[in-house]
């Protein structure tokens, strides 16, 4: 949505799709200088995404003047929050016996070696020579 309140489709170029995600309710920067003219060859993609802002980023701005005033009440979601992913409670996990299928329980694979473990003497080799 921009200033105006208007809903477009923007497109995320690929310098930004492998280091980043935006999620729904981010705030982004776009370019839309070819609006009119990919409106009217029919396009729904009217824009480019030129930045992806912040948390602190989007903190400043909305102290700024500049920052629009449609977007005054949107809260920014910190990165610690976004990140998150929920998880389950015991609750919510079915063990039970139907989820299986009717699938055999699962075996180890004998075609694959195990690495060996390696195992670390607490005791030493110069411990030996301090008993000389």
């Amino acid at each position: 949505m921009d200033a105006k309140g208007e809903n477009s489709l923007a497109l995320f170029p690929a310098k930004f799709r492998e280091s980043m995600w935006i999620r729904r309710g981010s705030f982004v920067v776009i370019d839309h200088t070819g609006k009119e003219k990919a409106q009217e060859s029919g396009s729904k993609v009217t824009s480019i995404v030129c930045k992806v802002l912040f948390f602190e980023q989007i903190r400043l701005l909305q102290k700024s003047p500049e920052w629009p005033e449609i977007f005054r009440d949107a809260k920014p979601v910190p990165a610690d929050e976004s990140s998150q992913i929920p998880i389950p409670q015991d609750d919510d996990i079915d063990l039970s016996d139907e989820s299986d299928d009717g699938m055999p329980p699962l075996e180890a694979n004998t075609n694959r070696l195990r690495p060996f473990g390696v195992q670390c003497d607490a005791e030493t080799d110069s411990g030996s020579d301090s008993d000389s």
